[in-house]
C-alpha cells in the first residue's frame, strides 16, 4: 500500500488534466484537420496542409505576438525585481501588506483593468488632456493604438505574476549569507551578483514562464489599446473561431502557438540551465 500512496496522491490531478486539459487538446487536434463550415458540417480529411497555410498567412501576427512577449517580459523582471527585493529584505512585518498590495489589482475584472487604462489613455483623458493644454505635448500625440499602449497594458496586467514568485525565490535567501559575504570584503555589487540574484534565478524562471506564455497569447490588451496594427495572433484566434466559424483554422492557430510556445521554453530552459537552477532552488 504505501508504494501506491504517491501514485493515489498524484491521481486525482492527474484525472483532472487528463479531462480538462488532454481530451480538449485531442479533439481540437482532430478538429484542425477536417473540412467544412457551420453549415454542412466538418468532416475529417487529415488536412494537415492547413498549418502551412496558416504560417504563411498569419506569420506576421506570430512574429508580432513573440516580440510582443518577450518585451513585456523584460520589462516586467526589470520592474518586478526591485519590487520583491525590496518586500524581501526591506518590507519588514509588512511584507503581507505589501504582497497584498500587489495582488489587489486582481480584486477587479482583467477586461475592466484594461478598459481604465483605456480611459486614462486617451487623447483627451485626464492624463494626456492637461499636459495638451498645457503645451507640454504635441496636439497630435497619442499613446492608444501603438505598440507601447499593448506592451504597457501587458506588463500592467501580469507584473505581479513575476513579482510573486522572484519574491518567494528571495525570501528564502538566508541575510547571513550576505552579511558573510560582506564580511569577506565583497561589495554590495559583488554579494548581489555572486550571490543574492544567482539564488533567486528560480523565481525568475518561474516569473518568466507564468508571464510570457499568457502575455504572447492574450488578445484582450491588442484589441482595447491597440489598433489594426498590433493585431496578435489570439486576435486571429478569437476572429476565426467566434467571428468566421472557422474552426480548423482557428485549432491549427492554436496548435502552432502552443508548438512554438513549447519550443521556445525549452530553448530558455536550456539557455538557462535548468539543473543549476533547481539546485539552488534546493538549497
Amino acid at each position: 500500500m504505501k508504494r501506491l500512496t504517491p501514485y493515489l496522491l498524484v491521481l486525482p490531478g492527474g484525472l483532472w488534466l487528463a479531462v480538462f486539459l488532454v481530451v480538449p487538446m485531442v479533439f481540437m487536434a482532430s478538429v484542425s484537420t477536417q473540412e467544412g463550415d457551420l453549415v454542412n458540417g466538418f468532416a475529417q480529411t487529415f488536412n494537415v496542409g492547413v498549418y502551412g497555410d496558416v504560417l504563411s498567412q498569419y506569420g506576421t501576427q506570430f512574429l508580432r505576438s513573440a516580440g510582443y512577449g518577450l518585451a513585456a517580459t523584460a520589462l516586467s523582471i526589470l520592474l518586478a525585481y526591485p519590487v520583491a527585493y525590496w518586500i524581501a529584505f526591506r518590507g519588514g512585518a509588512r511584507k503581507s501588506t505589501y504582497l497584498l498590495l500587489v495582488l489587489l489589482p486582481f480584486f477587479v475584472s482583467f477586461v475592466l483593468r484594461t478598459v481604465s487604462w483605456k480611459f486614462l489613455l486617451a487623447d483627451d483623458g485626464i492624463l494626456l488632456a492637461p499636459l495638451k493644454s498645457a503645451g507640454l505635448l504635441p496636439g497630435d500625440f497619442h499613446v492608444l493604438q501603438t505598440t507601447a499602449a499593448v506592451i504597457g497594458g501587458l506588463v500592467y496586467n501580469y507584473l505581479p505574476f513575476m513579482i510573486l514568485p522572484i519574491y518567494v525565490a528571495l525570501e528564502r535567501v538566508d541575510p547571513r549569507t550576505v552579511e558573510a559575504a560582506q564580511d569577506l570584503y565583497a561589495s554590495r555589487r559583488e554579494a548581489f551578483t555572486r550571490i543574492v540574484l544567482p539564488l533567486s534565478l528560480p523565481g525568475v524562471f518561474a516569473g518568466v514562464l507564468m508571464t510570457f506564455v499568457p502575455m504572447t497569447s492574450d488578445y484582450v490588451n491588442a484589441a482595447i489599446l491597440g489598433g489594426p496594427e498590433n493585431t496578435m495572433i489570439g486576435n486571429i484566434i478569437q476572429t476565426e473561431y467566434l467571428v468566421n466559424n472557422d474552426y480548423p483554422t482557428a485549432a491549427a492557430l492554436s496548435f502552432t502557438l502552443m508548438a512554438a510556445m513549447l519550443v521556445g521554453i525549452f530553448a530558455y530552459a536550456r539557455a538557462l540551465g535548468t539543473e543549476n537552477v533547481l539546485e539552488a532552488a534546493a538549497r
